[in-house]
């Protein structure tokens, strides 16, 4: 019996330890935390305890050491503190997304710089009579190429056949009848003409499209994919909270404070019911995050091989050293198709002759690096992220906001050794027994957010091809780009809010090329956090993580991006009423 009125003694302490009953004021402990975190002028602070009669969310039969401002205040701060903490916790998420995207292109254009250059090196060792002439086509080729795959409305078919015509005249003028001096422009003018008649590189230009056009469809993808990445988090980093969730968030975060518990925190069942309810919306991500992680994997998967882009670009130069070497070996036979196309021409001899062969061995090429170490920790640290969304709720419960095991906790009420309502899951569905926040409805911008992860998710996975503007569609969407998410109505003020803070900052990709799908044809027609079901899982928390296994096992282009962002990264890195009016007021400033 003794040691039964000791425990009650010690948890009668606990729950009055923070509200300084015994001191002469009250209320100071209050005014404190108050001016700590800024949350208003102390003028509106009582002096000592005070009836609550007036108060809206935080009522109670007891004196209390907030006013009627104080609570408007309280739930400005309350809503303010759950979006700081979202955006922290997504923070390191987005900086990996956007650094791989910028990391994607400042590579990417090393790589076109990397296989230009290879190019005009072998065609300075292999055919050095015309290699000077060849070097403007050329840095057209790459040019078009780079644009293309940066997102320009190019048709592949058109770059690379263009390339060609511009080539032939130098082939035909130093390779194939190297006895003469130049061609006349218009003479050049048609050999050129006669390229695709004659088809001096036999199936080398129908093959470079193609894997241009292959690659360069999933490269687009992939980054449009990233891009779409980063704007799911920001929307959900900018949530709008509903008028429910923002009086439960009041209640749950700073109605303590109000009876002088300035140190309490929340009950974990309290908590895990007031942020699965908050969150409901987001949590509905879930499944269709994970299956976007797994497709940019799948997608990754298949541009090994002929899709790679770094095998498909540093294969340019050995394409073209063939092509050119397969117009010498058959000059003859081109000689004279040309000849009755065009007619003979009339030109001066040269005064010296220099007949080049391939010697393309000799030409060493840089290999590519290997990082098969750094990219297994890079898909380590990405598969942290894979089920973000649906243990968002519960790892804010575990590592910010709920108090500890066995400790005196805050149910809303008072404080009380451990919550004793029941505990629902997460998601909409789950939310229809929440004691602590209503869910109306699905949040419809979070449900824009999904349909555009459903689309992205069936194009990665190569169930429907990607058309003209379609990807636009994806990241701008439809409906009210202003506004991120939250109830709709009039009260709310929900229409158009935020919608400067919360625009991308990333830059923007344009549309996939309408000539991809059809050259193609062309061309092959002439040749968790599992949800706690009640309150016994109250303070278990487990990892919960994000897959991006996006780069496979074998190295290539995005393997490389990945490791380099890392690396530098991983080297810096060492209420009702006025209330609810008054915060609506706040998020419209």
């Amino acid at each position: 019996m003794g040691v039964l009125l000791w425990t009650n003694c010690v948890f009668l302490l606990a729950c009055c330890s923070g509200l300084g009953f015994g001191s002469p004021n009250r209320c100071d402990e209050v005014r404190k935390v108050f001016q700590l975190k800024q949350i208003g002028p102390n003028q509106l602070l009582p002096l000592s305890p005070r009836p609550g009669s007036d108060l809206q969310v935080c009522m109670s039969k007891n004196l209390t050491c907030c006013t009627k401002k104080m609570e408007e205040k309280y739930q400005v701060a309350a809503r303010r503190d759950i979006q700081n903490l979202l955006q922290t916790s997504s923070s390191s998420l987005k900086f990996l997304i956007s650094r791989n995207v910028a990391a994607f292109q400042e590579t990417f254009e090393a790589l076109i710089w990397q296989a230009e250059n290879h190019t005009n090196v072998v065609l300075q060792a292999s055919y050095r009579s015309m290699a000077d002439q060849a070097v403007g086509p050329v840095r057209e080729l790459f040019t078009d190429i780079s644009l293309f795959l940066l997102g320009s409305e190019l048709s592949v078919d058109d770059l690379v056949q263009r390339f060609f015509d511009a080539l032939f005249p130098l082939v035909y003028n130093h390779l194939i009848n190297p006895g003469l001096s130049d061609i006349s422009p218009s003479y050049a003018e048609c050999v050129r003409s006669s390229r695709r008649d004659v088809r001096p590189f036999a199936a080398a230009p129908g093959l470079l499209a193609d894997q241009i056009a292959r690659c360069g469809v999933s490269g687009k993808l992939l980054i449009q994919a990233l891009h779409l990445g980063i704007e799911v988090i920001n929307t959900t980093d900018h949530l709008q909270l509903s008028r429910e969730c923002r009086r439960a968030l009041l209640k749950m975060h700073y109605c303590p404070h109000c009876q002088g518990l300035t140190q309490s925190k929340p009950c974990m069942g309290y908590c895990l019911n007031v942020m699965r309810g908050c969150l409901a919306s987001m949590a509905e991500i879930d499944s269709h995050w994970r299956e976007f992680v797994h497709s940019l994997e799948g997608l990754s998967a298949r541009m090994q091989g002929p899709q790679d882009l770094e095998q498909v670009l540093l294969g340019v130069h050995a394409l073209l050293h063939d092509a050119v070497g397969h117009a010498q070996k058959n000059g003859p036979r081109l000689s004279a198709q040309v000849h009755k196309l065009c007619g003979a021409p009339s030109r001066r001899p040269a005064q010296s002759v220099s007949i080049q062969h391939s010697s393309r061995d000799s030409i060493p090429l840089k290999a590519a690096l290997s990082g098969s170490g750094d990219s297994l920790a890079v898909r380590r640290s990405l598969r942290l992220y894979r089920t973000f969304y649906g243990g968002l709720a519960d790892q804010l419960c575990v590592s910010e906001l709920a108090s500890g095991d066995g400790q005196a906790c805050w149910n809303g009420t008072d404080i009380v050794k451990s919550y004793t309502l029941r505990v629902v899951g997460n998601g909409i569905k789950a939310q229809s027994a929440n004691p602590e926040v209503k869910v109306k409805v699905a949040d419809p911008v979070i449900n824009q957010i999904i349909d555009k992860l459903k689309h992205i998710n069936q194009l990665l996975q190569g169930k429907s091809i990607p058309k003209l503007g379609s990807l636009d569609q994806i990241e701008t969407g439809s409906g009210d780009a202003g506004r991120y998410s939250g109830d709709c109505d009039d009260e709310d003020g929900c229409g158009g809010s935020g919608g400067d803070e919360v625009k991308r900052k990333v830059p923007r990709v344009s549309k996939l090329s309408p000539d991809v799908t059809s050259d193609q044809k062309r061309r092959h027609h002439n040749h968790h956090y599992p949800p706690a079901e009640d309150s016994a899982r109250e303070g278990r928390s487990r990892s919960f993580g994000l897959t991006g296994a996006i780069w496979v096992k074998e190295f290539n282009l995005m393997s490389y991006v990945i490791i380099i962002a890392m690396t530098v990264i991983q080297r810096k890195e060492g209420g009702g009423g006025e209330a609810d009016a008054a915060d609506e007021d706040e998020q419209t400033n």
